[in-house]
């Protein structure tokens, strides 16, 4: 079973979106402060990002975000975590997030999450990391994305078990419980080689 101290969850700085979203991110913000579970985030105050992060310290939770500078400007970096790492790039911002956490959560979102989020199954699929990579498909929101991906694998582009590079729950509760329960990772994390 994982030893969950921190989870990074993905999500993004846009506040014109259902407000079911909105909602989920404020569950899980919720969630892990009452597990005792480290939020690790992009460092922003602003959309889903601002969300989870008030709520996690509303309800007593550690928070931690990395954002880089000049994204620190744009979306506001939001100056009430235990901790706020400002740095120069997206890579850095990327490879601190993965240092700093047991696990990773997608949350519905637009492009830059998505990156982030491939980024990690990547690392997984080139054999850097074996922690948990979690995708939320509220609403079956990432429906398209899962289409999009067997698309992948018939033609032929992805190897075999390209569904076991993550794990997909319908509902921002069963996270935690979800990532509790996978395998403990084996794998000495090299994201620097990546």
């Amino acid at each position: 079973m994982v030893r969950l101290h921190s989870l990074c969850v993905y999500c993004g700085s846009c506040s014109r979106v259902d407000p079911v979203y909105k909602d989920v991110a404020a569950a899980l913000g919720h969630e892990l402060a009452l597990e005792g579970i480290t939020l690790v985030f992009g460092g922003g105050q602003v959309g889903l990002m601002g969300i989870i992060a008030n709520a996690a310290l509303e309800a007593g939770g550690k928070v931690i975000g990395v954002i880089p500078r000049h994204l620190d400007r744009e979306e506001v970096g939001h100056r009430g975590t235990h901790e706020q790492h400002v740095v120069e790039t997206m890579y850095e911002r990327k490879a601190l997030m993965f240092r700093l956490s047991d696990a990773f959560e997608v949350l519905p979102d637009g492009l830059g999450t998505l990156d982030e989020a491939f980024e990690m199954v990547t690392w997984r699929q080139l054999g850097l990391h074996d922690r948990p990579v979690v995708l939320v498909n509220q609403n079956g929101y990432w429906d398209p994305l899962l289409a999009l991906l067997r698309q992948i694998a018939v033609a032929g582009f992805a190897q075999r078990g390209l569904f076991e590079l993550f794990t997909l729950v319908n509902r921002v509760d069963q996270v935690v419980p979800t990532v509790r329960a996978l395998p403990e990772p084996a794998l000495p994390a090299q994201p620097h080689k990546a």
